[in-house]
C-alpha cells in the first residue's frame, strides 16, 4: 500500500501566454502536514485547484490514495475524502451557521416514502461540534455573519473534522485573523494532525506555517524550487530560499 493519500506528478497548466505551473511535482503522506509556500503568483492555488477537481491540468497525473484521479469537480474530490477551506472564510454570511455546516450534506429524516431535511438533528450535531472545537455561540440557528473570522475558519475546519476528510487543504487560514485567532487556528490544524488526517497548508507566511508542518514544497513562478523536512530547514533558510531561489549551505 502506497504510504502517500496523494501525488501529483509533472503537473503543467497554462492560461493563455501565462504559464501558470511548470512540471510540478507534490505529494502528501497519510498523517502528514504539508505546507505549500510562496509568494501571489507562484501557483500554490491553481496546483489546489488542479487537485481538488476546479481546473484540468494541461498535462500530469494525479494519484489519490494509489489510484490515477482526475477529479471534475469539487464535489467528486469531496466525495473521495477531500475537504477545501478556501482563503476568505467560506461561508454563506445571511444563512445560518448550521445550514452552513451541512450545506451540500445536510442530513435526512424519512416520513413513510417522502424524504424531509432533519433540521433538529442538525442544529444538535451543529452545536456539539462548536462546542467542542471551542466556538461559543448564542445558537447555531444565527446567521455565519455574526462570526468573526477565526470563528469562520473554526467552522470550516470542524466540518472537515466531522465528515471524516482524508485530506483537508487549507488555503491562507489565517490572513486577515488577530493573534489570538490565528493561535487557535494552529491548534485546530494540530488537532487534526493527531486524529491521523493530511493537511495541505498554503501559506506565504512562514513563520505560522513551521510551527505546524512536517515539511515544506516551495513554488516559485510555477516552478518548485525546493523541498524540505522541518528538521532540515529553519524558518530563515525557508525565506532565503524562497528570496534567492536556494539554501546556502
Amino acid at each position: 500500500m502506497t504510504h502517500e493519500v496523494v501525488r501529483m506528478n509533472n503537473i503543467k497548466k497554462s492560461f493563455g501566454y501565462v504559464e501558470a505551473l511548470r512540471g510540478v511535482d507534490f505529494s502528501v503522506g497519510y498523517s502528514e502536514i504539508v505546507g505549500l509556500i510562496g509568494d501571489n503568483g507562484a501557483g500554490k492555488s491553481t496546483l489546489i485547484k488542479i487537485l481538488t477537481g476546479v481546473f484540468p491540468p494541461d498535462s500530469g497525473e494525479i494519484y489519490f490514495e494509489g489510484k490515477k484521479v482526475q477529479f471534475k469537480s469539487p464535489a467528486d474530490a469531496r466525495r473521495a475524502g477531500i475537504e477545501t477551506v478556501y482563503q476568505g472564510f467560506g461561508v454563506a454570511e445571511l444563512l445560518s451557521m448550521y445550514r452552513n455546516f451541512f450545506l451540500g450534506r445536510e442530513l435526512t429524516k424519512k416520513v413513510g416514502f417522502t424524504t424531509f431535511l432533519d433540521h433538529q438533528w442538525m442544529i444538535d450535531e451543529c452545536y456539539k461540534v462548536l462546542s467542542e472545537i471551542g466556538v461559543t455561540v448564542r445558537s447555531p440557528l444565527e446567521p455565519a455573519g455574526v462570526l468573526s473570522g477565526g470563528e469562520r475558519q473554526a467552522i470550516n475546519i470542524g466540518r472537515a473534522m466531522y465528515f471524516e476528510a482524508k485530506l483537508i487543504v487549507l488555503d491562507e487560514p489565517t490572513t486577515a485573523l488577530s493573534v489570538k485567532e490565528v493561535e487557535r487556528i494552529l491548534q485546530f490544524i494540530e488537532e487534526v494532525h493527531q486524529t491521523g488526517t493530511s493537511v495541505i497548508f498554503i501559506t506565504h507566511n512562514i513563520q505560522h506555517v513551521y510551527r505546524v508542518a512536517d515539511r515544506f514544497v516551495l513554488l516559485e513562478r510555477g516552478i518548485k524550487i525546493g523541498e524540505y523536512l522541518k528538521e532540515e530547514v529553519t524558518p530563515e533558510q525557508i525565506i532565503e530560499a524562497l528570496t534567492i531561489g536556494s539554501i546556502q549551505k
